[in-house]
């Protein structure tokens, strides 16, 4: 099966592109990225373009990058993704790989989205145990640093994963980050030719107001407050 992996730059998306790596089924023709083009950073993420590359070039993978606005609303998104989703389909693709561990609604929209163009989804991480899988993840020698998190994880945020840090944290939070409490930059293991040497920067904090129209929020409709999340800028070493 020809393929594209669907590459956050953190940790599931790591783990699941190895596993990939071991089934000879699979062909993986293009890491693709979507990147904020304002700020020239991983969506969500907010890691500096110029890791990502350092990471796919260890990799070995060609990179596909599909630059968005800062904040688009659904339409935009799902009219640009289909798209390059046409195009892969054109190219010969058959199926799209994901990180995702278990949120449904999540991984209806991508089946749904990818349908409409012939294309079918792969999830090697799913319904997995998310301590299993964090545990996995540090017992193959992979290394991650917390690139972002909600608002009341700032404490964390800069630091490299472990298992002590896993131990503190609160109880309602994924180990693995899954329901978007935290996003994370993965600088060494065994998908990588070499280890991505990078250095911790500056902190900063921002506020994302709630959309003005529902149909683009990502969020449950009595969560009006606006939120945030803490960043930390990861630069080359």
């Amino acid at each position: 099966m020809k393929c594209i992996f669907n590459w956050s730059g953190g940790k599931d998306s790591a783990l699941a592109l190895y596993h990939c790596l071991q089934n000879p089924g699979l062909e993986i023709a293009y890491l693709v990225t979507t990147i904020n083009d304002a700020a020239d950073r991983i969506s969500m993420h907010g890691v500096r373009t110029e890791l990502l590359v350092k990471q796919v070039e260890a990799i070995g993978i060609p990179l596909y990058q599909i630059r968005l606005p800062e904040m688009p609303g659904m339409k935009e998104y799902d009219d640009v993704m289909r798209h390059h989703l046409t195009y892969f389909k054109n190219e010969g693709i058959t199926h799209s790989v994901f990180g995702d561990i278990f949120l449904q609604d999540l991984k209806d929209y991508r089946d749904a989205r990818l349908s409409e163009v012939g294309l079918k989804g792969i999830y090697p991480l799913w319904k997995r145990d998310t301590s299993e899988l964090i545990n996995e993840f540090l017992n193959l020698g992979f290394g991650t640093v917390i690139a972002c998190t909600q608002q009341r994880l700032e404490r964390i945020v800069g630091k490299e994963i472990t298992r002590e840090l896993i131990d503190t944290l609160p109880d309602d939070v994924d180990v693995c980050g899954e329901n978007g409490e935290f996003h994370t930059f993965t600088f060494k293991g065994p998908i990588f030719k070499n280890p991505i040497d990078y250095k911790t920067g500056v902190k900063i904090f921002k506020e994302y107001a709630a959309p003005k129209n529902a149909d683009d929020s990502c969020v449950s409709a009595a969560d009006s407050k606006p939120s945030g999340f803490w960043y930390c800028d990861l630069l080359l070493a």
